[in-house]
């Protein structure tokens, strides 16, 4: 697995933001630039795997994957506050802007999908393509159902700080309980996300990732308002999700939403782009799409 030519961050609102890249060193057109958002309690080094197979296959690619707040190297917003996918659209617009780039192609997973297809529909300009693993939306709720569960969030919030997690006495441990985790990853998937999501302290391995990311959300979103930012996905949209999930199921009545979507289904897990050969599909996938652009 290469390595990714270039980590450096930049700051919006006084909080660091930390971002990976693989490919040219030198800049690159927007036309080969993918912006790459990583799943809840994941990093920027989700994307390892794919950058290296799509790298083979596009050399000239350049893949700027983004450490949302709270997690990997980002700063954490602090003070118990809560994680909102709005906040990180806000990152990604900070992030794009940073880099001057008008148009480029947004790669998310899951939570990273979620917070792809808000910025796509709020900024439908400056997509050209949206590539999504194991995700459209972030998680709808009924309307009915929003007012208790802000009163659970709030009880919850409040007994955060009482909270802490045991440490790993050492990272192989970590990496063990990864691999055997609710969502389970390979060894080297593993390993590439815990070098950036783990820190060492005195008492052993702890996580980087901000404790408030495990609280749930004070204000949620509705079906009919995430129906409105699918309709607004003028791009092309290759969704990639794996076979037999929950996911899928729950997608169903937005999927029609889509203006032009293009759907796969894969055997795998819900990381798809961390195991081999569903990522050498989806790189394939990819590269095709980008190369059909670039063509038409």
């Amino acid at each position: 697995m290469i390595v990714a030519h270039k980590n450096w961050q930049f700051a919006r609102h006084g909080r660091k933001l930390a971002v990976m890249e693989w490919g040219p060193a030198e800049s690159v057109p927007e036309s080969a630039t993918i912006v790459a958002l990583h799943g809840w309690l994941d990093n920027a080094a989700s994307f390892s795997l794919l950058a290296t197979l799509l790298s083979a296959l596009k050399p000239e690619l350049r893949i700027i994957a983004l450490d949302f707040a709270g997690h990997g190297f980002s700063d954490h917003l602090g003070g118990g506050q809560s994680y909102y996918s709005w906040d990180h659209v806000a990152d990604v617009y900070a992030l794009l802007e940073e880099l001057k780039l008008k148009q480029v192609a947004l790669l998310g997973h899951s939570l990273g999908a979620g917070v792809a297809t808000l910025f796509a529909g709020a900024f439908p300009e400056r997509i050209s393509q949206l590539f999504l693993i194991d995700g459209l939306v972030p998680l709808a709720y009924p309307v009915e159902e929003l007012p208790q569960l802000m009163a659970k969030a709030v009880r919850r919030s409040a007994r955060l700080s009482a909270r802490s997690l045991k440490p790993y006495a050492s990272f192989e441990q970590a990496v063990a309980a990864r691999v055997n985790s609710r969502w389970p990853v390979s060894k080297s998937a593993a390993i590439a996300l815990l070098e950036r999501g783990l820190q060492q302290t005195e008492q052993g391995w702890v996580w980087r990732s901000d404790m408030a990311l495990t609280q749930p959300s004070l204000v949620r979103l509705c079906e009919a308002q995430l129906v409105a930012f699918v309709q607004q996905l003028s791009m092309p949209v290759l969704l990639v999700m794996a076979e037999g999930g929950e996911e899928l199921a729950l997608l169903e009545l937005l999927l029609e939403e889509v203006p032009d979507l293009t759907l796969h289904t894969l055997v795998g897990s819900h990381h798809l782009h961390l195991e081999d050969k569903p990522a050498q599909l989806i790189s394939g996938w990819i590269s095709a799409r980008l190369a059909a652009k670039v063509n038409a």
